[in-house]
């Protein structure tokens, strides 16, 4: 009795069918959003000096999620958003509302993506929402 099971490689896609992905356009960079970046930016040059090749290997896969794809960029950012309150990580939360603001966002939309963050991680996701308010109120005024 054989056990392995040969699986023909998958095909490629035409190439009309394959996504092409690109940077988005970042339409605002306000001060109110300075200081978050420029101190994620100075902690990630310690993480770059570990020189960890399998964090390299995620930081690429990360940026490479939030590219213009099938979905606008836009969209992955709230969708980012609503992962990171279920998760309970307000500096994610703050880096997806701030990448969703230079993109452009209305003010509703990250609000609206709370309401699907609430329902999705209940309770826990209260503590940040406050403070993610508290950010769209210093972003939109």
């Amino acid at each position: 009795m054989n056990t392995t099971t040969e699986h023909p490689a998958p095909a490629e896609r035409p190439a009309q069918e394959r996504q092409e992905r690109k940077q988005p356009t970042y339409l605002f960079l306000e001060r109110y959003v300075r200081r978050f970046l420029d101190t994620r930016a100075r902690l990630n040059t310690n993480v770059d000096k570990a020189n960890n090749f399998l964090v390299k290997r995620f930081y690429k896969i990360d940026h490479n999620t939030y590219l213009e794809g099938a979905l606008p960029a836009q969209t992955k950012e709230l969708m980012g958003l609503v992962a990171s309150a279920c998760l309970s990580c307000d500096d994610c939360i703050f880096y997806h509302a701030i990448q969703a603001y230079r993109l452009g966002i209305t003010r509703a939309e990250p609000e609206e993506s709370r309401n699907v963050a609430l329902v999705g991680g209940e309770s826990i996701v209260v503590p940040h929402l406050r403070r993610a308010y508290e950010l769209l109120e210093q972003m939109y005024g």
